[in-house]
């Protein structure tokens, strides 16, 4: 069973991956794979990408750590996660333990698999709340939800795509 969040938003999107969960918890374990819609420029991050790092153990065990940096509009946005859950081939969590972002604050991301025959139903959620700054959380009430959708639904689209399979 999936963690129990404290955070008072979510957010997730389901998609059938034409994959058994074995194979497709194998390809998102490997966080360059999944966030590698951060990593590129786009009109969600006004232009900008983030720069993902991981610790020796690669974001692949329960406790290790993941790092993103990058700038937006001139400010610095960083974060750090921690893996807090794993379990092969159906979920994995990670939460942030630091953070500096603009439209959302602390946040529980992850994934869960289902098994369908010789496919796979991929849940991908957030769990997260506003930021605390005054100006951050403004942004937060404008534009969260919007920024929680892309990043959920661009992780589980960009995993049926890589299947070759469509989203429900």
């Amino acid at each position: 069973m999936v963690t129990t969040s404290t955070f008072p938003l979510h957010y997730e999107s389901a998609v059938t991956l034409n994959a058994p969960p074995e194979t497709a918890f194998a390809y998102l374990d490997d966080f360059r794979k999944l966030s590698a819609h951060m990593e590129k420029s786009s009109a969600m991050m006004m232009g900008s990408k983030m720069r993902i790092s991981t610790d020796g153990l690669d974001g692949r065990a329960k406790g290790s750590r993941i790092r993103l940096d990058g700038k937006m509009l001139g400010m610095t946005i960083s974060l750090e996660e921690v893996v807090t859950e794993r379990r092969p081939p159906f979920t994995k969590v990670w939460q942030t333990v630091d953070a500096e972002l603009l439209v959302i604050g602390q946040y529980q991301l992850g994934f869960a698999l289902s098994p369908s025959g010789d496919r796979s139903l991929l849940r991908v959620f957030i769990d997260y709340e506003l930021p605390h700054q005054r100006f951050a959380r403004w942004l937060g009430k404008l534009f969260g939800k919007t920024y929680a959708r892309w990043c959920v639904e661009r992780m589980a689209n960009d995993a049926a795509a890589h299947f070759g399979f469509a989203t429900v």
